[in-house]
């Protein structure tokens, strides 16, 4: 879940200071009263109410990813997967999963168009039975 904006933490707080009540500014802002506590011990802690960073390490590979791989794409549009896999790993030296690479496909929000299916051969109609030449 994203953090709320900090334009919204600020108009949160001024309403806090101007006297208003908690549950009218809950209403008002459609934040929970837990938020406006959260929001006031902060800014007595810290001075400030800045969103925290998101825990964990940040990705390696999806930045590079979603960097380079638009190109490889357009490169190779009929590419499986595991093959987009093997290509970037030739290119980059980065060992990528198949769904890394998917994930980072949806990112970029990149689609294919599929080519239209026609059959490998065109088959005559068949004549009726005891016709020898097919009825126009």
């Amino acid at each position: 879940m994203k953090a709320y904006s900090q334009d919204l933490r600020q108009r949160v707080l001024r309403a806090v200071d101007a006297g208003q009540t908690q549950t009218e500014i809950a209403k008002t802002f459609a934040v929970s009263p837990a938020t406006i506590k959260r929001y006031l011990k902060r800014r007595r802690e810290t001075g400030q109410v800045l969103a925290k960073a998101i825990p964990g390490r940040p990705a390696k590979k999806g930045a590079a990813l979603e960097a380079g791989l638009l190109t490889q794409l357009e490169a190779h549009p009929d590419a499986t997967l595991e093959e987009h896999a093997r290509l970037w790993q030739a290119a980059h030296g980065l060992l990528v999963s198949r769904d890394s690479i998917r994930r980072a496909i949806a990112q970029l929000g990149w689609t294919r168009k599929k080519r239209p299916w026609s059959p490998a051969n065109k088959m005559r109609p068949r004549a009726p039975l005891g016709v020898s030449k097919p009825v126009s």
